[in-house]
């Protein structure tokens, strides 16, 4: 079977690996996508699910990191976002994000002007609490991690007019990824509290709903190759603004390890309605350095 095949490609690198002294830096010891991609909010994962997999190419003995750049082009609006990740020791990972949401020519209609743009920065932490997605292929348990994401917006007072009750909050996630060799699958499952609206982009909490709400995030992907992971992601989002229905997301994904320092992933995603203007589809292009 071509799996079986792939498999054992696979695990050569990890056979060939020789481990190194702790804090050495290396040039990586990990399998090519093992760490996925990065997520618009900066972290490691897919396009819009985070994953509980650690951020860079280093194993429990080194020090490793991306950094990213990612651009969605949707039928009415832009989003761009960009930032970078450490990973230490596979253990922990901090990241940083800057999103810029621009309105084209919708902030017109929305009586904002013409280009008007909503931006926020994301700070990130992420903890590996138990498994190895990819090293226990004997075990059903898979890596879970927890992380927390800070994220300020510059919109305060426009945001607070829409309904949010504030520009800044604080997103906290638990995550369970699991590589399966034998079946070339990656699988992820991620909950995820929040009072994002937009992901924070139209600020948190609002007059439909204010607390925390628990909101789920999933992502399969299928090892074509080595170098190619097709797949599929879905994101539940909080609807708490009532002036604008907020839908869940999807994204269709093909993530391409051109080397083992760069990835880029094209997605088609479907973000539904936005600040009143429905339909919200497009392409997902980033660009993924790590090391």
């Amino acid at each position: 079977m071509w799996s079986h095949r792939l498999v054992a490609g696979l695990l050569i690198p990890l056979s060939m690996a020789a481990p190194a002294r702790a804090g050495e830096w290396r040039g990586g010891g990990k399998l090519l996508l093992a760490t996925g991609v990065t997520t618009i909010e900066g972290a490691a994962g897919g396009g819009l699910a985070t994953w509980a997999l650690i951020a860079g190419n280093e194993t429990r003995n080194g020090i490793g990191g991306s950094a990213h750049v990612t651009q969605v082009q949707l039928d009415d609006f832009g989003l761009t976002t960009f930032g970078a990740a450490i990973g230490a020791f596979d253990r922990i990972e901090v990241s940083y994000a800057r999103q810029r949401f621009d309105t084209r020519a919708a902030g017109a209609t929305l009586g904002l002007g013409r280009g008007f743009a909503f931006s926020q920065d994301i700070y990130g932490a992420k903890l590996r609490l138990v498994g190895d997605a990819v090293y226990d292929q004997d075990r059903i348990l898979p890596q879970i991690a927890v992380g927390v994401q800070h994220k300020r917006g510059n919109r305060d007072g426009l945001v607070r007019a829409l309904g949010a009750k504030s520009a800044s909050g604080t997103d906290f996630y638990l995550a369970a990824t699991k590589v399966l060799l034998d079946r070339s699958l990656v699988v992820d499952a991620t909950v995820r509290m929040t009072k994002a609206n937009q992901t924070g982009l139209l600020g948190f909490g609002g007059d439909r709903h204010g607390g925390y709400r628990a909101q789920f995030e999933g992502s399969a992907g299928m090892l074509v190759s080595r170098r190619l992971l097709l797949g599929a992601e879905y994101r539940t989002r909080p609807d708490n603004l009532g002036f604008a229905k907020e839908d869940d997301a999807f994204d269709l994904f093909a993530a391409w390890a051109v080397t083992r320092n760069v990835a880029v992933t094209a997605a088609y995603a479907d973000l539904g309605s936005i600040a009143t203007v429905s339909g919200q589809r497009g392409l997902y292009l980033s660009l993924q350095t790590s090391f």
